[in-house]
């Protein structure tokens, strides 16, 4: 005999999910707060891409482009690629989650890193399967511990490179041979949100990676050096065949027209996303000694943020760091559901926020920077 439910239930799982959590934006009784917490670029968008925007409000009673042509064709004349094989999103986390929506089920596993971002462990398991986590050397994505975890139930494999919140990568060399050593029918998923930061001869973001593999793909945001975060706007690079898969079970509209009309400028205006990565790869630098040079020690990135760990001694362990900091205005991250119980992540800011938080740590630390 059947049993009535006296309310509606979830599938199996889905309440086992832990809610993502963002980052805080608010420091109560401070009169200035600068939010150093979401990875957010301190310049701003691209006015051109602003002004695109502030065009599109004439014809809000339209739908968008269903297949995002401006966008797209955008990305492909910036990039060197062939439009067909771009599908573009609300966000990269749409097309994360369509990619387990599409080849993840019950009895699936998906590889994850052990600091890897956490939305891939929500979507894998809002797909009903099972996130299997490999753990990472010196906060870097570790390629022989993700070949070790792959097991005949595998079907994706994620990771970020750069990382999120370590800001550490790995070289193309080492992407090769991840890709090489993979079942054929296991997707590799190349999450590069950061990859307009990086300065290294050795990174690759991915695009080469995938042009030349039937199981790779690429995600690529412009809610960093684009500035365009409250638009949502993501892409994938991936083959036709699963360009086609995703485009079956996306929503027909699933991108708003201000942002396909924004994000086609932003991606063409190439000399303003130049100054966002000078500035950035100069407060980086300059981050990173101010704070070694107090006694806090910082993970090398190669993004638009920085990983600080602090002492394990009473009073200045991270939560002391971030209650001083958030005292005085400085918003900054904590990250212990990535696996740093004693750490903080700090986005890049704009200049007075940089140092003014150089000031605080100093004074935390007890020390001048």
């Amino acid at each position: 005999m059947s049993v009535e439910m006296s309310k509606p239930v979830p599938r199996p799982g889905i309440l086992d999910i832990a809610t993502y959590v963002p980052g805080k934006e608010h420091a109560p009784g401070v009169v200035r707060v600068y939010k150093l917490s979401s990875n957010e670029t301190p310049l701003g968008a691209s006015p051109k891409a602003i002004e695109a925007f502030k065009a599109s409000a004439g014809n809000l009673e339209r739908y968008p482009d269903g297949q995002a042509y401006e966008l797209r064709e955008a990305i492909a004349s910036v990039h060197g690629l062939n439009p067909a094989n771009i599908l573009c999103g609300n966000g990269s986390d749409e097309l994360l989650g369509l990619l387990c929506h599409v080849y993840l089920g019950p009895g699936d596993e998906g590889i994850i890193t052990e600091h890897g971002f956490l939305v891939y462990k929500i979507q894998i398991m809002g797909a009903g399967a099972t996130p299997v986590v490999a753990k990472e050397k010196d906060h870097t994505v570790d390629v022989d511990a993700i070949l070790a975890a792959v097991t005949g139930k595998t079907k994706i494999v994620f990771i970020a490179n750069p990382g999120n919140p370590t800001g550490t990568y790995i070289p193309v060399s080492e992407i090769r041979r991840l890709q090489a050593g993979l079942p054929k029918h296991v997707i590799l998923v190349l999450d590069a949100a950061y990859a307009e930061y990086v300065r290294r001869n050795d990174y690759e973001a991915g695009i080469e990676v995938v042009s030349s593999n039937a199981n790779v793909v690429m995600t690529r945001t412009f809610s960093k050096v684009y500035g365009l975060a409250a638009l949502r706007v993501g892409w994938i690079y991936a083959p036709a065949e699963i360009i086609d898969a995703l485009n079956r079970v996306r929503g027909p509209f699933n991108m708003n027209a201000p942002a396909i009309a924004a994000g086609a400028v932003a991606i063409r205006d190439q000399s303003f996303v130049q100054e966002a990565v000078s500035f950035n790869q100069m407060w980086i630098e300059k981050l990173t000694s101010a704070f070694e040079a107090i006694g806090l020690v910082v993970t090398p990135s190669v993004a638009n943020f920085v990983l600080i760990h602090f002492p394990d001694v009473d009073g200045k362990r991270a939560t002391d760091a971030d209650e001083f900091l958030t005292s005085r205005g400085y918003i900054l991250r904590a990250v212990r559901g990535y696996g740093f119980p004693n750490s903080l992540r700090m986005s890049i800011g704009p200049e007075e926020a940089n140092r003014g938080v150089i000031e605080a740590l100093g004074e935390f630390m007890g020390r001048k920077a």
